[in-house]
């Protein structure tokens, strides 16, 4: 039996069969089981939604945003538990899972706008005695796939706006961290959240499968790698569903010649090692403009990447802790082997990192590589770790040319005191976050997150704006009463003149 089934119709329920194994990272042991769900379970959280949806659509938006005033006292209140939580099957530290939840909570906070940004538009005497207006309303059920890097705040980035625009939600999370959205779908219920509105199924392929495959579900939004969300958009656009799907990223720094080094340096260390680089916001590519400040930038990093400390969730002082799982780390392992084969300069070797106590933990030391081109697979691929590659470029247009060139368009920063040439690269670069003289340009919740090229399919991004559009639609409704309506039948396509 799974110590975790899933939440629907506003309790715990207990699983079928299936399960897997959650983890603790920093020890290598399995601490929980968790419930795989199947088309069955999914069903009824369905039909928990479809009786439950009508009902909160039709609550007014005053008294659905009071809903998310009440959840955020109670995420607040909650912080260090759920944190702590959070750590436990993610192994990132506690102070960075707190991010993780804030991050999450800012967009509840902005939902909380609803009565506002759900607000439609009026013209009065469109034509002759004839007004006209728009309306937004809500999708029905929607649903999300979560990735394990953000187990609290990519959840809040989907589940928050879809609710607060009256619709029903069904979050699939990963089944390596799934702990922290069962108790975010308990805190939404004390919060005043009606049965049936917001349910966890927890599962696999087979549950991504079953909700594509329903017909009651008008949208879906996912996060995850590029080849899935690529399938995963596939299969929802071809049923006829509403999809977000995003996927993922190969950050690239610009270092121009002017920059700060030290500050773009200690930008570097934050951005490319914390969470163990399991973001995917993390720069991974650090891309020097001219030799000089290629060999005073790795001198001044090589340092900082040996002084990294790493340490399980429970140490306070760690500054990042281990990757989510044992193919996880095998996998950036084999990368970093990769780059030595390719000929990349392993600056800061943290391969052989092992720590007393924590033996079959899932942890990698920091990796530092110096002399990257952009044929190897280092550069191209996504490695999800705490490695950092250098590529030099010889000036500006080199090194602006890389993250243009490269599949994916997440984020990208520029660090310089040069205004023109910030300027210059914020309009040009075909990426869709971008960052002056900020390292992680993950937008803040009132403004939309979302990449361009195989980093995002779709056309709306996340919470911002674009949220309140993607879980709406529109109804756009023309009126005309008796006292403006002429006698006999019109033949002629209408204009208003």
């Amino acid at each position: 039996m799974s110590d975790i089934g899933h939440f629907i119709d506003g309790a715990r329920i207990e699983g079928g069969d299936r399960s897997a194994a959650v983890f603790n990272p920093a020890t290598g042991q399995v601490e929980r089981r968790v419930a795989l769900a199947d088309a069955t379970i999914l069903q009824r959280a369905v039909d928990a939604a479809k009786a439950a949806q009508p009902g909160w659509a039709a609550t007014n938006p005053q008294r659905r945003a009071r809903v998310f005033i009440r959840f955020v006292e109670l995420l607040n209140a909650h912080m260090q538990e759920l944190a702590e939580l959070l750590s436990s099957e993610h192994g990132k530290t506690v102070e960075d899972s707190k991010g993780d939840i804030v991050r999450g909570l800012e967009v509840c906070e902005f939902v909380i706008g609803i009565p506002h940004l759900s607000k439609g538009e009026f013209t009065e005497g469109a034509g002759p005695g004839i007004d006209m207006y728009s309306i937004r309303q809500p999708v029905g059920i929607g649903a999300g796939i979560t990735p394990f890097n953000f187990p609290a705040m990519i959840p809040m980035w989907m589940f928050a706006p879809a609710i607060a625009c009256g619709n029903a939600f069904i979050l699939k999370p990963s089944e390596r961290d799934p702990s922290v959205p069962m108790r975010l779908a308990e805190l939404m219920m004390e919060a005043g959240l009606p049965k049936g509105i917001l349910q966890v199924v927890n599962g696999d392929r087979e549950s991504v499968d079953a909700i594509l495959d329903h017909p009651d579900i008008g949208a879906v939004s996912f996060v995850g790698s590029t080849p899935i969300a690529a399938h995963v958009y596939a299969e929802a656009t071809r049923r006829g569903k509403r999809a977000q799907c995003f996927g993922g990223a190969k950050n690239h720094m610009i270092i121009m010649p002017d920059a700060d080094l030290d500050q773009a340096a200690d930008a570097l260390i934050g951005a490319g090692y914390g969470s163990a680089g399991e973001r995917c916001m993390a720069i991974s590519v650090a891309v020097p403009v001219g030799e000089a400040t290629a060999n005073a930038l790795v001198e001044r990093l090589a340092p900082k990447v040996e002084a990294l400390k790493i340490g399980p969730f429970t140490d306070a002082a760690a500054d990042f802790g281990p990757v989510v799982t044992k193919a996880s780390q095998e996998k950036i392992l084999g990368l970093v082997d990769k780059g030595i084969e390719e000929g990349a300069e392993l600056v800061v070797d943290g391969r052989g990192f092992r720590m007393q106590g924590y033996e079959e933990g899932f942890f990698v030391g920091a990796c530092l590589f110096d002399r990257v081109t952009p044929d190897m697979a280092i550069y191209r691929e996504e490695i999800f770790g705490p490695v950092l590659s250098v590529v030099r470029a010889a000036d500006y247009e080199e090194a602006l040319s890389l993250p243009m060139r490269h599949d994916y368009g997440n984020g990208v920063a520029i660090f310089t005191r040069d205004g023109d040439a910030a300027r210059d690269f914020a309009s040009r670069v075909n990426v869709g976050m971008i960052g002056i003289n900020v390292p992680i340009p993950t937008p803040l919740a009132y403004h939309s997150f979302g990449g361009w090229k195989r980093s995002a399919f779709g056309d709306l991004n996340q919470h911002g704006p674009d949220s309140i559009q993607f879980w709406t639609r529109t109804k756009t409704v023309t009126s005309r009463w008796p006292s403006g309506i002429k006698e006999g039948a019109e033949f002629s396509m209408p204009v208003m003149r």
